[in-house]
């Protein structure tokens, strides 16, 4: 699938950005002449196992010449995919005598809360976890240096074992890195390649299990990772692109190809990310400050929540269970139930959606490309929901012909109908119910869960089949509307575009907040802004503006959980200020953990206006197509969504057609074109 989405088609591409977004079904793309504000998108099949194939085919589908492109960003699922799949490389651990064994033992958690069984396998084996003689305390005193001739031995272990990357991990290396420093060096020296990471480079932070996670999971990912980005690098270059190749970090911000490739564990969840940067520049606009984002992709449902115009920010997170990364990343919640995802009826007769999903290949069964258990995506087609004949993206290699509502109906008779003794269609809305509950259990999760009321936000559903969910999503949680983005199934690509470039500094203080002198706080400070400010200068990349933000990670005397604290600085007076104050207990000792810096390049933002229907747009008479919703068949009226005019009232049950999605109004709602182009669904 491609299409030209802005009205004036005609003009030149030079100085055109490009956003990438590779997700388990489709790779996405959205193309933006900054200098026109003409944009194009398109949509195609991910390839498997290596995404850059789908990732150049959906760029020259739009772009002539690789040259014209000032830019490349990209959002990947790829760092989080080798972690869930275990397929990053072979890796070795270099540690302080006594700590082998901090992976394994985590926090004495457990991968069932109240389970009395469970199994985890830390992804460096244990024989390739060596420890060497060396001792930093806690206060940064160097009580033993590093023992360099075990070091030595270590690499030469480790590489007999076959390892391709190392972490290096030594105790209490965030107070003092010395000893982690000097064993770097001569790591680096004796290894055969570029993938050692140090955990004081990587995360100079207090709490030794994050600190080895966060490393240890770098190096894992390293050469994967790493090969990846550099094979696209490669063939951007074949084909003439001589531009910025940037990448969608965890936090939503972007960082140059170099440094996503010394540290990959930063985009984790980086093409989520993207998707809930774009929605909140598009609800923004659009008037809109609390909104609970829900991406419908071909694999995985993925929530997010922005209240007053900001995204919620973690600073750790569970990639799987034991695989902690402790770095910003933008909270998503993600569960298996996309498009593509398989119902199956386990052994006590219940109805399951996901986790496994049929993917980009083979796909729904409708596809045709051999898969014979149904999906949503089937159940969908089955219902009249999806025009089989206007399926989005390329479903075959160079082929985006009709779909096989056929095979996808027997499927679901097989797998489903008869094992439950239910009729195709009341299969497939069984199919449905499922979906949406699991779907509507995880905005539950990040809304009321959370203390949010879900009467006060807006959902907005993106990707290529959140259109489809809408309005069940609004019937089962209670949300008052949604906004559905003008391009939903491009919107995680449009947010690579948007994304600033970002950085972001943590250093370990651990003292009493009355104990801590200005001058050394500052002095941090502008050791973060300076490192900030380097990186974004090598970045050869156009910036409107920096921006710099501090805060303090901080607890109570006895705490174990901490609070973050935004500070204000005063440049000219050099002074630093919490910015609030409230609720404090009027004898309790306030402790500093850590100094948390960011530094952002404000990137040049287009106008969504560029996007919204023309003026002169007609709205081109509807067809009508039988949709069975409920219990029975509708005639329903079927749109082409980009032919609607600003303005218009859709009363559902309808559908509105486009090449990157389907939008499903369901009957007892309507929806109404505002002037970006984007659609209000109510209750009618």
């Amino acid at each position: 699938m491609s299409e030209s989405v802005q009205k004036n088609t005609a003009q030149s591409q030079t100085g055109s950005i490009a956003g990438v977004d590779v997700g388990g079904t489709f790779t996405d793309v959205f193309v933006l002449d900054e200098t026109t504000g003409m944009a194009k998108v398109a949509k195609v099949a991910t390839t498997r196992p290596d995404q850059s194939g789908g990732f150049l085919n959906g760029l020259q589908q739009q772009v002539s010449e690789l040259s014209l492109l000032t830019a490349v960003v990209h959002g990947t699922t790829a760092g989080t995919n080798a972690l869930l799949e275990r397929k990053g490389a072979k890796t070795g651990v270099i540690t302080t005598q006594g700590l082998r064994d901090v992976l394994e033992m985590r926090r004495r958690d457990r991968p069932h809360t109240w389970g009395l069984r469970g199994n985890f396998e830390p992804v460096v084996d244990r024989q390739c976890r060596i420890e060497v003689p060396e001792r930093t305390l806690a206060d940064g005193t160097i009580r033993t240096s590093v023992n360099m001739d075990c070091v030595k031995d270590a690499v030469k272990q480790l590489l007999s074992q076959g390892c391709e990357s190392v972490a290096i991990l030594f105790a209490n290396a965030y107070a003092n890195p010395a000893n982690e420093a000097q064993a770097a060096q001569l790591v680096r020296a004796l290894w055969p390649n570029a993938h050692v990471a140090v955990s004081s480079e990587i995360l100079p932070e207090i709490r030794e299990f994050e600190r080895f996670s966060t490393t240890a999971l770098n190096a894992y990912l390293q050469p994967e990772v790493s090969g990846y980005f550099h094979r696209l690098e490669n063939a951007l270059t074949a084909g003439g692109f001589n531009g910025e190749f940037m990448i969608v970090q965890s936090n939503g911000g972007v960082m140059a190809v170099d440094t996503a490739c010394r540290l990959p564990v930063r985009t984790a969840l980086s093409g989520p990310a993207a998707g809930v940067i774009a929605a909140g520049y598009i609800a923004g606009a659009a008037g809109y400050d609390n909104i609970i984002t829900g991406d419908v992709g071909g694999t995985s449902f993925d929530v997010s929540l922005i209240a007053a115009g900001k995204s919620m920010l973690s600073a750790q997170t569970s990639i799987d269970f034991g695989m902690v990364v402790r770095t910003p990343m933008i909270e998503i919640t993600t569960i298996g139930a996309g498009g593509g995802s398989i119902a199956w009826v386990d052994n006590g007769g219940f109805l399951n959606i996901g986790p496994e999903s049929a993917g980009s290949n083979p796909g729904p069964v409708a596809y045709g490309l051999g898969n014979d258990r149904p999906t949503v995506t089937d159940a969908n087609i089955v219902l009249g929901r999806i025009n089989p004949d206007k399926p989005i993206g390329s479903v075959k290699e160079g082929d985006g012909g009709a779909l096989d509502k056929q095979s996808a109906a027997n499927a679901i008779d097989k797998h489903v109908g008869k094992p439950l003794g239910l009729s195709t269609e009341a299969a497939a809305e069984a199919i449905l119910r499922v979906a949406n509950s699991r779907m509507a259990g995880a905005i539950r999760l990040v809304s009321i869960e959370r203390g949010f009321d879900p009467k006060q936000f807006a959902l907005m559903p993106f990707g290529g089949g959140g259109g489809l969910h809408v309005c069940a999503m609004l019937s089962e949680v209670g949300i008052a509307g949604a906004i559905v983005p003008r391009y939903p199934g491009v919107t995680s690509a449009m947010g690579c575009v948007i994304a600033d470039m970002r950085q972001d500094f943590v250093q370990t203080i651990n003292a009493v907040l009355d104990g801590i002198k200005l001058d050394e706080l500052t002095g941090f400070m502008q050791q973060h802004v300076d490192q900030g400010n380097t990186v974004l200068s090598a970045a050869n990349t156009r910036f409107k503006q920096i921006e710099t933000g501090f805060e303090l990670d901080m607890a109570y005397i006895g705490q174990t959980h901490t609070v973050p604290v935004p500070l204000l600085v005063d440049v000219h007076n050099n002074q630093v200020q919490p910015l609030n104050q409230s609720r404090l207990l009027p004898n309790g000792v306030k402790r500093v953990i850590n100094l948390r810096s960011t530094v952002t390049g404000i990137r040049p933002k287009f106008d969504l206006s560029t996007l919204a229907p023309d003026e002169n747009t007609r709205a081109e008479p509807p067809e009508l197509r039988r949709v069975h919703f409920t219990d029975r068949w509708h005639d329903t009226s079927i749109y082409n969504r980009l032919s609607l005019p600003a303005g218009t009232v859709i009363q559902g049950p309808a559908i509105l057609e486009q090449a990157d999605t389907t939008l499903l109004i369901e009957p007892g709602y309507h929806g109404r074109v505002d002037d970006f182009g984007n659609t209000i669904i109510e209750q009618a």
